[in-house]
């Protein structure tokens, strides 16, 4: 069973930065998938960005191309950097995780506010 837990959102202003951080437990495998997605209100749930576990093949949502970043560290945590924020990217973020490149994601963590001002 993996848990993710995500933490880092909060109230920013437009341009800032931010890092989210999503932790991972459980067994993870070189083969897993793990995304971030955000849903904004009234709006469906969008990718943002996914990364496998090893690391490698990182693909981005053209709408934050650029300025967002995901990336692992040593430790069983996916980041996303976010830099260059604007009011649009308002939204709750979620880390989800899959066993493969293919299917839907099977995991997902509660999720973290972020909030971009003008």
């Amino acid at each position: 069973q993996v848990q993710l837990v995500e933490s880092g959102g909060g109230l920013v202003q437009a341009g800032d930065s931010l890092r989210l951080s999503c932790a991972a437990s459980g067994r993870m495998f070189s083969s897993y998938r793990v995304g971030w997605f955000r849903q904004a209100p009234g709006k469906e749930r969008e990718f943002v960005a996914r990364i496998n576990w090893s690391g490698g093949s990182p693909l981005y949502a053209d709408s934050v191309k650029g300025r967002f970043t995901i990336f692992r560290d040593n430790t069983k945590t996916v980041y996303l950097q976010m830099s260059s924020l604007k009011p649009e990217d308002t939204a709750v973020y979620f880390c989800a995780a899959k066993l493969s490149p293919t299917g839907n994601y099977e995991y997902w963590g509660q999720g973290t506010q972020v909030t971009v001002s003008s």
